[in-house]
């Protein structure tokens, strides 16, 4: 059950203590039912298993200094990917799918695994919430810890690697929404080397789709040598109002001129989650998201914070004031089949292109 449909039961009948309780009870129950759908965990994909749905295991860091220190409680959590691998039995690039707030959604399972399979490249599509007994963190984003999704994402790669039938020097790495952090993140060149992969391993591209990175504490300050070289493609419509696409062109601007390759893809008239099966034009209200005008970004070498319109590095009430005027609540969604057709064919060109080279 929803947050919003929580409360609107409560609403109607009144948050007495027995509607509370049952409340609560059912989403646990939906909880232990998502996981004990859950396929039995995978260590290695060395046996080079088909097309299908593994558990493999991840972690939970609550931020990302956690992350970058390593796992050092020895915790693990198992979450869950869907591997489509194209016809045949040659070595083919990969990709990683990273989902949004909303959790794993059918696009992420139909319509891009076959626009990616076309082109010759496997798809391993995650869900990070289902495992963990969360549904959405689009009104309480604090449910899995923005950390946990680039934990996840490395732990995908490290897996994806040991199939034979991939290319492990050829592996990208494509967020939508909350998952366009966890793709941007993979690319960052402390936290990659924080994560002592094996024989260098590394995403080869970074495909942010409509990313929720580009304003606000998880903006980095850009500098050289912050972000890896490996190539992005951003793909943004112009009319989404979740995340704005003024601050992805700034930030995407400027992380190229940092040094590394960035193309940027405008899709016209498009609202967030444009790729989605939906074509209804739909408003969350209880959607929090990032203003625009948010000017706070982080330092990845210090964590300091900054107000990036006067480089003054913010502390105590000065940022606490700041960030509170960084937060909205509200957004637009709508699936929209020809900006995602436009966008399938932008990122497997770009792919296509980024993996012969």
């Amino acid at each position: 059950m929803s947050k919003h449909a929580g409360s609107y039961v409560m609403s109607l009948f009144g948050a007495s203590s027995a509607i509370r309780n049952a409340l609560k009870l059912s989403c646990v129950l939906l909880a232990f039912a998502a996981h004990a759908q859950s396929p039995d965990a995978v260590s290695t994909f060395a046996s080079a298993p088909p097309s299908g749905k593994y558990a493999f295991a991840s972690w939970t860091p609550k931020t990302f200094a956690d992350l970058m220190k390593g796992n050092q409680s020895g915790e693990a959590v198992n979450i869950v990917g869907h591997l489509f691998l194209p016809p045949g039995n040659e070595k083919v690039p990969a990709i990683v799918l990273v989902h949004g707030s909303g959790g794993i959604y059918n696009a992420e399972l139909d319509f891009w695994p076959k626009q990616f399979n076309a082109a010759g490249i496997a798809v391993f599509t995650l869900d990070m919430f289902g495992p963990r007994g969360v549904q959405s963190t689009a009104e309480d984003q604090s449910q899995v810890p923005f950390a946990a999704d680039t934990a996840d994402a490395f732990a995908a790669l490290k897996l994806l690697a040991t199939h034979p039938r991939i290319d492990a020097r050829r592996i990208a790495i494509m967020g939508f929404s909350r998952g366009g952090i966890a793709a941007l993140r993979a690319g960052v060149e402390r936290i990659i080397a924080s994560q002592k992969l094996p024989d260098g391993l590394r995403y080869a591209a970074v495909v942010p789709t409509y990313p929720g990175a580009c304003a606000g504490l998880f903006r980095l300050v850009v500098k050289p040598g912050v972000f890896s070289k490996a190539p992005m493609l951003f793909m943004h419509g112009d009319a989404d109002d979740y995340t704005p696409i003024g601050p992805c062109q700034d930030y995407a601007d400027r992380i190229g001129k940092a040094g590394t390759p960035v193309e940027f893809v405008v899709l016209e008239g498009a609202y967030h989650k444009f790729d989605s099966d939906d074509l209804k034009r739909s408003y969350l209200r209880g959607a929090t998201r990032t203003r625009p005008e948010c000017p706070l970004e982080t330092d990845i070498d210090t964590g300091y914070v900054y107000d990036r319109s006067t480089g003054t590095r913010l502390q105590g009430e000065a940022f606490t004031a700041a960030l509170k005027g960084c937060v909205a609540v509200g957004a637009t969604v709508e699936g929209s089949n020809r900006a995602r057709d436009k966008a399938a064919q932008a990122a497997v060109a770009f792919l296509k292109k980024t993996f012969a080279n």
